[in-house]
């Protein structure tokens, strides 16, 4: 699949997920074989004014490219000096938010509220795509009602606008992550365009990400929760794509990745920041193993990247050779 001027090593994208989708969670991914690999929510205000905050939501490193940065925001020439900072970060492509349903987003008329504005839409798009030089892409919802009606006019007026891309999460916005995804929405917004079209929602497995390219004809998938749980279901969706056996996941792979994500954490945000995070974070990765629980109460302890990496060590000793007796 490409986007713009990138070819993606796979058709697979990292859904924006806040507080998540950070530079040392994106390495992870990455090295998880994510083809494109995508940061978390950036404040297009919070830019402009020189947020320092917001700005590290930037922070990336060349082992992670290509790399597509998600602003929101509801005024035009904000958007477009935002724009501007992101690919002077070093963005290789610029995603706009369209289909944020919390409170908060929605109040500031950013996100899925845009979805009811499409002149407004048309002016936002059109304003950042004249200010950057990078490919432009952005993440819609089916809109407020069950028709989709609104998915397909978005989508129109980003392509005639210049947008490289289109991903299409095919909830309403009053849904949430509620119900089950339209997967026939993505389809209709597909017929609808001559730019690849990304589907994303309701992927839980390697196995649900090919029936959701088969049902709909997308270009490529994004997935998002899944991935907090099982990283290498971006690499396990491309074996599945090209008809090859996805591969087993061993103790070994999970170890290095869970080692690689603790040191990035600690590099990344400083070793106290790190561990308060960590705390709950390295506990999705042991989800459904033997004896998870136990790890998921040490780890609540953890102060010291040390403590961190002996905890995962010890854990993945231990379920080996759980699993090693079983096995006989």
């Amino acid at each position: 699949m490409n986007i713009g001027p990138h070819t993606l090593s796979a058709p697979t994208v990292l859904a924006p997920l806040a507080g998540i989708t950070h530079l040392p969670f994106r390495l992870m991914i990455k090295a998880a074989g994510c083809g494109l690999v995508c940061s978390e929510m950036v404040s297009a205000n919070g830019l402009v004014h020189r947020s320092k905050k917001t700005t590290q939501l930037m922070d990336s490193v060349p082992e992670e490219k290509p790399l597509s940065i998600q602003l929101f925001g509801a005024d035009p020439d904000i958007m477009a000096e935002a724009a501007c900072m992101v690919e002077a970060a070093g963005a290789d492509i610029l995603d706009i938010n369209f289909g944020c349903s919390v409170k908060k987003i929605l109040k500031s008329g950013s996100g899925a509220a845009l979805m009811n504005e499409p002149e407004k839409s048309k002016r936002i798009l059109e304003s950042v795509r004249r200010a950057i030089r990078i490919p432009l892409t952005i993440k819609i919802r089916s809109g407020w009602d069950a028709s989709g009606r609104q998915a397909v006019e978005i989508a129109r007026i980003a392509q005639d606008a210049g947008a490289a891309a289109v991903a299409v999460h095919p909830r309403t916005a009053t849904q949430g992550f509620s119900g089950t995804a339209n997967r026939q929405i993505i389809k209709a917004v597909k017929e609808a365009l001559s730019i690849p079209v990304v589907g994303n929602g309701d992927i839980a497995t390697a196995a649900d990400a090919v029936a959701m390219r088969d049902q709909t004809g997308c270009d490529g998938v994004m997935i998002g929760r899944a991935a907090l749980t099982n990283p290498w279901i971006f690499s396990q969706t491309a074996a599945m794509m090209a008809g090859k056996t996805p591969h087993t996941v061993d103790s070994s792979m999970r170890f290095d990745a869970m080692a690689r994500y603790a040191r990035a954490a600690v590099t990344h945000f400083g070793e106290k920041h790190a561990c308060r995070m960590m705390r709950s974070r390295l506990g999705w990765l042991v989800k459904g193993l033997p004896n998870s629980s136990t790890f998921r109460e040490a780890i609540t302890h953890i102060s010291t990247e040390s403590e961190a990496l002996d905890l995962i060590r010890a854990f993945l000793v231990g379920a080996q050779t759980l699993y090693q007796k079983h096995a006989r």
